[in-house]
């Protein structure tokens, strides 16, 4: 289905054209084999580098694109339509180039054109084993010897975990709480740095996420982000961008099962007519249609906010929260409009099923993102 979308600049029209361009010709074809794989796309990765898309919102000067968040936004959904785990290791690398672009010094932006470039990929290291939503309870820890940081702990759910090149790593330098903690950036490299065995996850599975494990890895006290103390005002920063992130790879994904289903419900015949026209089958893919238009608009109005300099968490919150529901909705109702042939391999709406359920989940679970809008709405 084509996308009617209202685009800001000319420049913003040209970048959805390669985008779309690029997805058709190395993400699409590719997906269901990795998947099946489950082998990570980092030649892809370096692809979409090397053609500028993985620094679309970040300034010329550091090697990015200048692009409002509601045009990288848009190339988001068009790369999460034809291949989510791609689309998911953008936002994620997009994540973790953030700390440094916003926080950095001079001296560590100097690594920002190879990392928007593509060339070194990034991850993001906050979630522990025993701290996912409660991120201010922390315990990797950081103690300063000489000029360098020893880091000791777990960290968990690491998107790239075993691919990335750098490392943005939230540990403990101070005392408990959110006060307590600092943003280092480390190369995959260092010595006491170990990634753990891949998760066997449900979806995703050319993006594999493991632990790491810390082990007094030292970390160059020049490699501390934005100041002892600032760490976790850097995170929570970081995350209202990467959930509008993850609301695009939900509306992306969802318009996705919608384009199969409608096409398999116009060619499917019954009864002697195409199954598109019963309305239990025609009403649920309308209602799915209006869903998704509300999940696009929804996120692009957070996105409009965020580009205007206006506080945007809040519907950044919203936002994920209603896509990534909605994308798990219609991904389920994808599969149920192929009947049996949907819970087969044959067909990808499985796979778009198994993919949504990780959207409700990653960058603060669903229910954390109630818990933020209604504290919004209990402090007026």
């Amino acid at each position: 289905m084509t996308v009617d979308r209202i685009l800001p600049t000319d420049e913003a029209h040209d970048l959805l054209g390669l985008a779309t361009e690029l997805a058709d010709r190395e993400l699409a074809p590719k997906a269901a084999v990795f998947e099946e794989r489950a082998e990570f796309p980092r030649e892809v990765l370096r692809t979409l580098g090397r053609a500028g898309l993985l620094g679309l919102p970040y300034p010329e000067e550091y090697g990015g694109a200048a692009q409002p968040y509601e045009v990288y936004l848009q190339v988001l959904e068009i790369l999460a339509s034809r291949w989510l785990a791609v689309a998911e290791a953008v936002s994620v690398h997009t994540l973790s180039c953030y700390p440094v672009a916003a926080f950095g010094s001079d001296e560590q932006r100097k690594l920002l054109p190879d990392m928007l470039g593509g060339e070194l990929l990034g991850a993001y290291c906050l979630s522990e084993p025993q701290g996912g939503s409660d991120a201010a309870s922390l315990s990797t820890r950081a103690v300063r010897d000489g000029d360098a940081y020893l880091v000791s702990g777990t960290k968990a759910w690491i998107t790239h975990a075993r691919t990335a090149d750098f490392f943005n790593v939230f540990c403990r330098t101070g005392g408990p709480g959110p006060k307590g903690i600092s943003c280092l950036l480390a190369d995959a490299g260092t010595p006491g740095i170990a990634p753990q065995a891949a998760e066997r996850t449900m979806g995703l599975r050319s993006s594999p996420v493991a632990q790491i494990a810390f082990d007094e890895a030292r970390v160059p006290a020049d490699r501390l982000i934005g100041g002892e103390g600032v760490g976790f005002t850097i995170a929570m920063s970081a995350l209202d961008s990467g959930r509008l992130g993850i609301a695009a790879c939900a509306v992306g994904l969802a318009q996705a099962a919608l384009d199969y289903a409608v096409s398999y419900a116009r060619e499917r015949q019954q009864f002697g007519r195409s199954i598109i026209d019963f309305q239990g089958l025609g009403f649920l893919l309308a209602d799915a249609a209006t869903q998704i238009s509300a999940a696009r608009a929804l996120t692009l109005a957070a996105a409009r906010l965020r580009d205007a300099g206006r506080p945007y968490a809040i519907e950044a919150a919203k936002a994920k929260l209603f896509a990534t529901d909605m994308a798990m909705r219609v991904t389920t109702d994808a599969v149920q409009v192929l009947g049996g042939a949907g819970y087969v391999a044959d067909h990808p709406v499985e796979r778009y099923m198994r993919e949504a359920k990780v959207l409700q989940i990653v960058e603060g679970t669903n229910q954390i993102q109630r818990l933020v809008i209604s504290r919004a709405l209990a402090q007026g």
